[in-house]
């Protein structure tokens, strides 16, 4: 998707409120990107991403930036906590693996995309499939009906979806569940292993008919994409669009402590981590990939360790450091109205399941923005997560009453109601039942 840098910070505002320092930072390094595509090959390889770290507390949109980022032009993207990796020589994940998942999830990426152009074809030879099963076990009903009108009136009760419900018995690809070898590491099938020596174990199952549509589709296309060339799509669309989120990353800093075990580890994760944002080539079970164009984002609270406490060498690899400010009564007030999937219209819509047609008036919104600004100022900033403590506790009642015997009904969240829910007009605020 050819976006300009604006028109990126217009998508991500629909979802994200604030923060226009990181979404500005985020954006120009996604339209790099594409500048960076519009080059000669020999001009593309010296020009490499500029990662970012993303400093600022919990709950104010650092993951989201990220995650809608990818999702805007359909990119590679994985999250990553730094804390689960561990050291080489140690028990745990190496650093490696998340370049692995990345090609796992740009695999995945690939895979869906050619699936969808061969959809209609898979679903033709499918339909003529299940034709046969379902005559078959009508073979009774048939009567004097010659075979083709016979199987002509079944192919079109299919299509207007009549035996979705009906159970057949199908023969299926028989898949391997993967083990988990070493705890944290990576997991392989058994079955992998000998590769194409032996032929594909299958196995009978009784299912639906719409079941067995999808599953029965989804091993049609599989045999009409080329592996492959899915495999080096994959992997070229890895190297040059893949986005790495590294949370935590503050975790694995030193605390200025000159001396201790755990800190030895942590700067340890640090270097393993460096040759991967660096450069290097990784090995996966689709190939080589190169790390030098994956755009690293790294992002943490930095409450106890600071941005410079990380190895300087590391420091050098994240040169766009942005920070992510606290959320403000304002903030709050936006997020619960203006984002596509804003928390008060999601509250509305679970509700309306049981009848219930739930209304905020701009007084209520106002009141709750207040509390959870407040509850943050008082007791732990964990962001916009504190509305869904506070809204939890609001709605509680309107919840557990909903979806019994009652009919429909309106119910309107005021600056009076939320007051009686929450206490509000108490002088003292007994904030404490509110903090997770």
């Amino acid at each position: 998707m050819n976006l300009s840098p604006k028109q990126i910070v217009e998508e991500l505002d629909k979802y994200i409120i604030g923060q226009e320092e990181a979404k500005k930072a985020v954006a120009i390094a996604l339209r790099n990107r594409y500048r960076r595509s519009m080059l000669s090959d020999a001009e593309r390889e010296e020009i490499t991403p500029k990662n970012i770290i993303m400093k600022g507390p919990t709950g104010v949109g650092k993951t989201e930036i990220a995650r809608r980022l990818a999702k805007l032009v359909g990119a590679p993207f994985i999250k990553v906590e730094a804390t689960k990796y561990t050291e080489v020589g140690y028990v745990g994940r190496d650093v490696e693996s998340m370049i692995r998942d990345l090609v796992e999830c740009s695999v995945r990426l690939v895979k869906e995309e050619r699936f969808k152009k061969v959809d209609e074809k898979a679903g033709a030879i499918v339909d003529a499939k299940l034709v046969k099963i379902l005559a078959d076990v009508r073979k009774l009903d048939k009567g004097e009906t010659p075979e083709e009108i016979f199987e002509q009136n079944i192919a079109e009760g299919l299509k207007k979806g009549y035996y979705d419900n009906e159970v057949i018995e199908i023969d299926v690809a028989d898949v391997q569940k993967p083990m988990e070898l070493v705890p944290g590491g990576g997991e392989i099938a058994i079955g992998n292993i000998f590769g194409e020596m032996f032929p594909k174990r299958r196995k009978k199952r009784k299912i639906s008919v719409k079941e067995a549509r999808k599953i029965l589709i989804g091993e049609e296309a599989d045999k009409m994409i080329d592996k492959d060339s899915v495999n080096e799509e994959a992997i070229k669309r890895a190297e040059q669009e893949g986005i790495i989120f590294i949370d935590e990353i503050d975790k694995i800093g030193s605390k200025g402590n000159s001396s201790g075990g755990q800190d030895v580890s942590r700067e340890g994760v640090q270097r393993d981590i460096l040759p991967i944002v660096e450069g290097s080539t990784v090995m996966t079970k689709y190939g080589a990939i190169k790390t030098d164009y994956i755009l690293f984002i790294a992002a943490g609270a930095f409450h106890v360790s600071k941005v410079s406490d990380l190895i300087p060498e590391l420091q050098g690899r994240f040169p766009i450091l942005v920070e992510l400010s606290s959320l403000t009564k304002e903030d709050f007030i936006k997020i619960l109205t203006t984002p596509k999937n804003a928390i008060t219209s999601q509250y509305a819509t679970l509700l309306a399941v049981d009848g219930v047609e739930l209304k905020f008036t701009d007084e209520a919104i106002e009141e709750i923005a207040g509390i959870a600004e407040d509850m943050n100022a008082t007791s732990e900033d964990i962001g916009a997560r504190r509305l869904h403590t506070v809204m939890e506790n609001l709605l509680e009642d309107v919840s557990f009453n909903a979806g019994g015997e009652e009919k429909a009904k309106q119910v309107v969240i005021d600056r009076a109601f939320v007051a009686e829910k929450l206490g509000t007009d108490k002088k003292a605020k007994d904030l404490k039942k509110y903090i997770l």
